[in-house]
Protein backbone atom coordinates (compact mmCIF):
# COMPACT_ATOMS: atom_id res chain seq x y z
CA UNK A 1 0.00 0.00 0.00
CA UNK A 2 2.47 2.37 0.54
CA UNK A 3 4.17 1.50 -2.51
CA UNK A 4 1.24 2.18 -4.38
CA UNK A 5 0.72 5.39 -2.67
CA UNK A 6 4.34 6.92 -3.01
CA UNK A 7 3.85 6.12 -6.76
CA UNK A 8 1.07 8.07 -7.18
CA UNK A 9 2.30 10.99 -5.21
CA UNK A 10 4.93 11.42 -7.40
CA UNK A 11 3.01 11.42 -10.54
CA UNK A 12 0.61 13.86 -9.09
CA UNK A 13 3.97 16.14 -7.90
CA UNK A 14 5.12 15.90 -11.73
CA UNK A 15 1.93 16.60 -12.73
CA UNK A 16 1.42 19.76 -10.79
CA UNK A 17 4.85 20.75 -12.17
CA UNK A 18 3.58 20.76 -15.93
CA UNK A 19 0.32 22.51 -14.83
CA UNK A 20 1.91 25.64 -12.81
CA UNK A 21 5.04 25.29 -15.86
CA UNK A 22 1.86 27.26 -18.49
CA UNK A 23 3.37 25.85 -21.33
CA UNK A 24 1.23 23.14 -22.12
CA UNK A 25 -1.77 23.77 -24.56
CA UNK A 26 -5.51 23.73 -23.71
CA UNK A 27 -6.08 20.57 -24.69
CA UNK A 28 -3.05 18.84 -23.25
CA UNK A 29 -3.89 20.96 -20.33
CA UNK A 30 -7.09 19.92 -20.20
CA UNK A 31 -6.46 15.94 -20.62
CA UNK A 32 -3.86 16.29 -18.02
CA UNK A 33 -6.24 17.75 -15.32
CA UNK A 34 -8.75 14.73 -15.91
CA UNK A 35 -5.85 12.48 -15.30
CA UNK A 36 -4.61 14.36 -11.84
CA UNK A 37 -8.38 13.73 -10.53
CA UNK A 38 -8.69 10.14 -11.75
CA UNK A 39 -5.08 9.66 -10.02
CA UNK A 40 -6.58 11.37 -6.35
CA UNK A 41 -10.05 9.15 -6.79
CA UNK A 42 -8.68 6.21 -7.20
CA UNK A 43 -5.84 6.89 -4.45
CA UNK A 44 -9.44 7.76 -2.33
CA UNK A 45 -10.81 4.89 -3.03
CA UNK A 46 -8.04 2.08 -2.10
CA UNK A 47 -7.11 4.04 1.00
CA UNK A 48 -11.06 4.23 1.88
CA UNK A 49 -11.91 7.82 2.09
CA UNK A 50 -14.55 9.57 0.90
CA UNK A 51 -15.56 10.03 -3.09
CA UNK A 52 -15.50 13.63 -3.94
CA UNK A 53 -17.82 14.07 -6.33
CA UNK A 54 -16.69 16.21 -9.37
CA UNK A 55 -17.99 17.34 -13.14
CA UNK A 56 -16.97 16.72 -16.33
CA UNK A 57 -14.20 18.69 -15.92
CA UNK A 58 -13.15 17.55 -12.90
CA UNK A 59 -14.07 20.48 -10.61
CA UNK A 60 -15.74 19.98 -7.43
CA UNK A 61 -19.24 19.74 -7.27
CA UNK A 62 -20.46 22.21 -4.99
CA UNK A 63 -23.03 20.69 -2.62
CA UNK A 64 -24.94 24.14 -1.73
CA UNK A 65 -25.40 24.99 -5.97
CA UNK A 66 -26.09 21.45 -7.01
CA UNK A 67 -29.46 19.45 -6.83
CA UNK A 68 -29.10 15.97 -4.69
CA UNK A 69 -30.31 14.33 -7.85
CA UNK A 70 -27.64 15.45 -9.74
CA UNK A 71 -25.12 14.90 -7.32
CA UNK A 72 -26.11 11.21 -6.88
CA UNK A 73 -25.95 10.58 -10.65
CA UNK A 74 -22.03 12.45 -10.59
CA UNK A 75 -21.80 10.13 -7.69
CA UNK A 76 -22.41 7.11 -9.35
CA UNK A 77 -20.27 8.01 -12.56
CA UNK A 78 -17.36 8.39 -10.29
CA UNK A 79 -18.04 5.49 -8.42
CA UNK A 80 -18.07 3.38 -11.42
CA UNK A 81 -15.19 4.99 -12.79
CA UNK A 82 -13.20 4.13 -9.76
CA UNK A 83 -14.28 0.37 -9.58
CA UNK A 84 -13.66 -0.01 -13.76
CA UNK A 85 -10.16 1.35 -12.68
CA UNK A 86 -9.56 -0.92 -10.05
CA UNK A 87 -10.74 -3.83 -12.22
CA UNK A 88 -7.92 -3.10 -14.77
CA UNK A 89 -5.49 -2.47 -11.95
CA UNK A 90 -6.24 -5.90 -10.94
CA UNK A 91 -6.56 -7.67 -14.35
CA UNK A 92 -3.16 -6.02 -15.10
CA UNK A 93 -1.50 -7.53 -12.09
CA UNK A 94 -2.70 -11.06 -12.58
CA UNK A 95 -1.11 -10.73 -16.21
CA UNK A 96 2.01 -9.87 -15.05
CA UNK A 97 1.75 -12.79 -12.09
CA UNK A 98 0.49 -14.84 -15.14
CA UNK A 99 3.92 -13.45 -17.03
CA UNK A 100 6.39 -13.98 -14.15
CA UNK A 101 5.28 -17.34 -13.83
CA UNK A 102 5.36 -18.72 -17.21
CA UNK A 103 9.10 -16.60 -17.59
CA UNK A 104 9.98 -18.33 -14.23
CA UNK A 105 8.85 -21.95 -15.72
CA UNK A 106 11.24 -21.45 -18.71
CA UNK A 107 14.38 -19.84 -17.24
CA UNK A 108 16.93 -21.61 -14.65
CA UNK A 109 15.02 -22.39 -11.31
CA UNK A 110 18.34 -23.39 -9.69
CA UNK A 111 22.25 -23.88 -9.38
CA UNK A 112 24.45 -26.04 -8.77
CA UNK A 113 27.64 -24.36 -6.67
CA UNK A 114 31.17 -26.48 -7.20
CA UNK A 115 34.09 -25.57 -5.27
CA UNK A 116 37.12 -27.27 -6.00
CA UNK A 117 39.27 -27.68 -2.92
CA UNK A 118 42.25 -29.60 -4.39
CA UNK A 119 42.91 -32.18 -7.61
CA UNK A 120 45.05 -35.53 -5.42
CA UNK A 121 46.04 -37.71 -8.60
CA UNK A 122 49.59 -38.24 -9.51
CA UNK A 123 50.16 -37.04 -13.13
CA UNK A 124 53.74 -36.54 -13.18
CA UNK A 125 52.66 -33.15 -16.16
CA UNK A 126 50.49 -31.10 -16.59
CA UNK A 127 46.42 -31.57 -16.53
CA UNK A 128 42.92 -29.99 -17.21
CA UNK A 129 40.65 -31.19 -15.16
CA UNK A 130 37.21 -31.21 -16.96
CA UNK A 131 34.06 -31.01 -14.54
CA UNK A 132 30.26 -30.79 -15.91
CA UNK A 133 27.20 -32.87 -15.41
CA UNK A 134 26.14 -35.96 -16.76
CA UNK A 135 22.37 -37.90 -17.57
CA UNK A 136 23.25 -41.56 -17.49
CA UNK A 137 19.88 -42.52 -18.63
CA UNK A 138 19.89 -40.24 -21.71
CA UNK A 139 23.99 -41.37 -22.04
CA UNK A 140 24.71 -37.21 -22.47
CA UNK A 141 26.03 -34.46 -20.62
CA UNK A 142 23.79 -31.74 -20.15
CA UNK A 143 26.01 -28.86 -19.19
CA UNK A 144 29.21 -27.19 -20.36
CA UNK A 145 32.95 -27.72 -18.59
CA UNK A 146 34.11 -26.32 -15.78
CA UNK A 147 37.70 -26.45 -16.87
CA UNK A 148 41.10 -26.17 -14.57
CA UNK A 149 44.42 -26.24 -15.98
CA UNK A 150 46.72 -27.97 -13.33
CA UNK A 151 50.45 -27.92 -13.41
CA UNK A 152 52.91 -30.72 -12.14
CA UNK A 153 53.70 -29.19 -9.16
CA UNK A 154 50.28 -30.08 -7.86
CA UNK A 155 48.84 -26.08 -7.94
CA UNK A 156 46.93 -24.53 -10.73
CA UNK A 157 48.55 -23.07 -13.53
CA UNK A 158 46.65 -19.69 -12.58
CA UNK A 159 48.19 -19.48 -9.42
CA UNK A 160 46.04 -16.24 -8.69
CA UNK A 161 43.54 -18.67 -8.29
CA UNK A 162 44.29 -20.74 -5.74
CA UNK A 163 41.81 -21.39 -2.96
CA UNK A 164 39.12 -19.66 -5.28
CA UNK A 165 38.55 -22.31 -7.98
CA UNK A 166 34.47 -21.61 -7.51
CA UNK A 167 32.20 -22.14 -10.50
CA UNK A 168 28.01 -22.38 -10.48
CA UNK A 169 26.14 -24.69 -12.59
CA UNK A 170 23.45 -22.25 -13.97
CA UNK A 171 22.16 -23.66 -17.07
CA UNK A 172 19.51 -25.76 -15.26
CA UNK A 173 15.84 -25.97 -15.12
CA UNK A 174 12.86 -27.36 -13.91
CA UNK A 175 13.37 -30.07 -16.97
CA UNK A 176 16.63 -31.23 -15.15
CA UNK A 177 14.54 -31.59 -11.70
CA UNK A 178 12.61 -34.34 -13.60
CA UNK A 179 15.50 -36.11 -13.93
CA UNK A 180 16.02 -39.41 -12.49
CA UNK A 181 19.98 -39.60 -12.57
CA UNK A 182 22.62 -36.56 -12.46
CA UNK A 183 26.09 -37.25 -12.38
CA UNK A 184 28.66 -34.98 -11.43
CA UNK A 185 31.36 -36.13 -13.52
CA UNK A 186 35.40 -35.01 -13.27
CA UNK A 187 37.55 -35.86 -16.08
CA UNK A 188 41.47 -35.40 -16.02
CA UNK A 189 43.15 -34.96 -19.68
CA UNK A 190 46.99 -35.30 -19.24
CA UNK A 191 48.93 -32.36 -21.32
CA UNK A 192 52.66 -33.13 -22.24
CA UNK A 193 54.68 -36.09 -23.98
CA UNK A 194 53.15 -39.32 -25.78
CA UNK A 195 55.02 -41.35 -22.95
CA UNK A 196 55.76 -40.40 -19.81
CA UNK A 197 59.16 -42.43 -19.85
CA UNK A 198 60.11 -41.29 -23.34
CA UNK A 199 63.54 -39.73 -22.77
CA UNK A 200 64.68 -40.04 -26.49
CA UNK A 201 64.99 -36.17 -27.28
CA UNK A 202 64.61 -36.87 -30.97
CA UNK A 203 61.32 -38.66 -30.64
CA UNK A 204 60.48 -36.19 -27.51
CA UNK A 205 56.86 -34.65 -28.31
CA UNK A 206 54.74 -31.75 -26.03
CA UNK A 207 51.16 -30.55 -25.49
CA UNK A 208 49.68 -33.56 -26.95
CA UNK A 209 46.24 -34.60 -24.91
CA UNK A 210 45.93 -37.39 -23.86
CA UNK A 211 43.00 -39.26 -21.45
CA UNK A 212 44.30 -40.01 -17.93
CA UNK A 213 41.59 -40.46 -15.56
CA UNK A 214 38.21 -39.86 -14.92
CA UNK A 215 35.56 -39.83 -11.50
CA UNK A 216 31.92 -39.08 -10.92
CA UNK A 217 29.41 -39.40 -8.58
CA UNK A 218 25.34 -39.51 -8.63
CA UNK A 219 22.37 -38.49 -7.28
CA UNK A 220 19.04 -39.43 -7.42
Amino acid sequence: MFRSVRHMIYDLIEWRSQILSGTLPQDELKELKKKVTAKIDYGNRILDLDLVVRDEDGNILDPEQTSTISLFRAHEIASKQVEERLQEEKSQKQNIDINRQAKFAATPSFALFVNLKNVVCKIGEDAEVLMSLYDPLESKFISENYLVRWSSCGLPKDIDRLHNLRAVFTDLGSKDLKREKISFVCQIVRVGRMELRDNNTRKLTSGLRRPFGVAGTSSG
